[in-house]
């Protein structure tokens, strides 16, 4: 299998969910091993994605410099993730990708759209040799060795309408698309009223996040899924792990995990080298990791 891209750039608009505003979004091809690289037009400003770059994980996961940063990347990574691109320039010219539906699935359409080209070099993996956790009272994130790439996870609201739910997913780029990209981020009123208050969550719209008041489902055409709310975690895991800059060969589990523990899992992963083999693909015992991105 070999390193990828895409064949042409393309831009759109959309909203940004925190200033309501209008962000040009546009998507171009890397060469080999430039990795992805997020662009602020407005600022001139060029970041590198790696768990270094992270610098906020309270609301969505934001990389940047003391010069300007970007956030709510982690939906788009996770289509990212799922068409398993390894080098691709990301431009937007405010402060936050756009929301698009509050899920990934605008974003495959785009990749879609764009085209996969394959790269002149090995695409190369970080695959899990032993477990790595991150734990914060019974909350926790993890990763095992494993032969493919698995993602599982457990949610536990107090509310009526979420209570506790899983979503297990045993990734390819096909199942991401059918079983994961749909599903949309959710926010509760209550919480919602009060970010506009201070100017945040400005864009939220029942068009691009599941609203939910103390009882049930604001949206008129109710969920997607049983357990929509589980798989958008998945989603995010996803796109979270994904700011390692790779592809990650192993299982994923979660109880209740966060972008923060997800960025310190990242971050714990790659800090010493027995966590994880950088291999190729191609020499991969199991071929069925390559053909998941078929």
């Amino acid at each position: 299998m070999q390193q990828r891209t895409i064949k042409k750039s393309l831009e759109v608009v959309g909203v940004g969910l925190h200033k309501g505003k209008p962000i040009k979004l546009r998507l171009e091809p890397l060469g080999v091993d430039a990795g992805i690289v997020f662009y602020r037009e407005d600022l001139a400003l060029s970041i590198s994605l790696s768990p270094s770059a992270v610098i906020d994980t309270r609301m969505a996961t934001v990389i940047g410099t003391k010069k300007g940063s970007i956030s709510t990347i982690e939906h788009f990574l996770s289509a990212v993730y799922a068409y398993g691109i390894d080098n691709i320039r990301v431009i937007v010219d405010e402060d936050e990708m756009p929301i698009m539906d509050g899920s990934s699935i605008s974003f495959c359409l785009l990749l879609d759209e764009a085209g996969i080209q394959e790269q002149n070099a090995p695409k190369k993996v970080l695959s899990i040799k032993k477990i790595v956790e991150v734990r914060e009272g019974n909350k926790f994130v993890r990763l095992v060795p494993n032969a493919t790439a698995q993602f599982d996870f457990k949610i536990d609201f107090d509310h009526p309408v979420i209570g506790e739910q899983e979503s297990s997913f045993e990734f390819s780029t096909k199942n991401f698309v059918e079983e994961i990209a749909r599903a949309r981020t959710f926010g509760f009123a209550k919480d919602i009223q009060y970010l506009q208050s201070i100017n945040l969550a400005l864009g939220a719209t029942l068009h691009n996040a599941i609203g939910l008041d103390d009882h049930k489902v604001l949206n008129p055409e109710g969920l997607r899924f049983e357990n929509e709310f589980a798989r958008h975690k998945v989603l995010d895991a996803m796109g979270d792990m994904m700011v390692s800059g790779y592809n990650i060969l192993g299982r994923y589990e979660s109880f209740a995990g966060s972008h923060d523990l997800n960025h310190k899992l990242t971050k714990k992963l790659l800090s010493d080298s027995k966590n994880y083999d950088f291999v190729a693909v191609e020499t991969l015992q199991s071929r069925s990791f390559a053909k998941s991105f078929a």
